[in-house]
């Protein structure tokens, strides 16, 4: 059995819950850092003895994420591993197409998105750079595999495209401190997220058809078990894994 962690987990629905169980399950210790309060009482309060706690913050706001992460670390102890999930849309916001977007919508995507990842990577990397851990990030397939028919936000994208990128540059700056840093990209997963793709019927017959290993939209355990698989791996850095249930080489044509 793997050496018990203290992992810190941000988000509380969707993949960032199923990871959270998934690693209390594998006796990891799990504190929860989220938005919104009810979720995060109500998420770490399944987790028993190995929900160690959690903070409800904006991870856009960078006092509150640094005070997060300081509560965290008193809390846990330590913190040995990050698995960063929090972000989401931005499409009511504006983002969607370049040729029609603001530049207030291009900020709030990269806001929510990509403000939220630096934000976290960065308090990740200073707890942990004394002895060494775990930094797993999400990026999405379409970072490096673009649907155009009914996926053009190219703010969220861009973001995501980004953390793909980083994962190099973060893995070369702190291997010297033993700390791995590696990303997830998942597919089309059913996650609140995804609430608008799920109930459009033509999505859905894509997604079937685009996704057929998972035989449409990818569960959120999926997604999870890759999350939790770099959170215990040895010697794995720098890597971009896709989930994404045979996107990424499944033509729809």
């Amino acid at each position: 059995m793997p050496h018990r962690k203290n992992v810190v987990v941000t988000g509380s629905s969707g993949i960032a819950a199923a990871t959270a169980r998934r690693l209390s399950v594998a006796g990891h210790r799990v504190f929860v850092i989220s938005r919104t309060e009810a979720s995060c009482e109500s998420l770490v309060g399944e987790l028993g003895l190995n929900g160690a706690g959690w903070a409800a913050v904006d991870l856009r706001d960078e006092a509150s994420t640094v005070a997060a992460f300081s509560q965290s670390a008193a809390t846990l102890g330590r913190i040995d591993a990050v698995v960063a999930v929090a972000g989401g849309s931005a499409r009511k916001m504006g983002d969607g197409w370049l040729h029609d977007m603001s530049l207030d919508a291009w900020d709030a995507s990269l806001q929510l998105n990509l403000s939220t990842m630096f934000l976290t990577a960065r308090e990740a990397v200073r707890h942990m750079r004394s002895e060494g851990g775990s930094l797993v990030m999400t990026s999405s397939v379409l970072a490096a595999s673009p649907q155009p028919d009914g996926f053009a936000t190219h703010g969220y994208a861009a973001t995501k495209a980004a953390i793909s990128g980083w994962t190099t540059s973060l893995a070369a700056a702190y291997a010297r401190n033993s700390i791995a840093v590696n990303t997830v990209a998942p597919g089309l997963v059913r996650t609140p997220m995804a609430a608008r793709a799920a109930e459009n019927p033509e999505i859905v017959a894509f997604a079937e058809r685009k996704q057929p290993l998972s035989h449409g939209f990818l569960a959120p355990e999926h997604v999870a078990s890759a999350l939790c698989w770099f959170v215990d791996a040895q010697a794995v850095t720098g890597q971009v894994l896709s989930i994404d249930g045979g996107w990424g080489v499944t033509s729809t044509s």
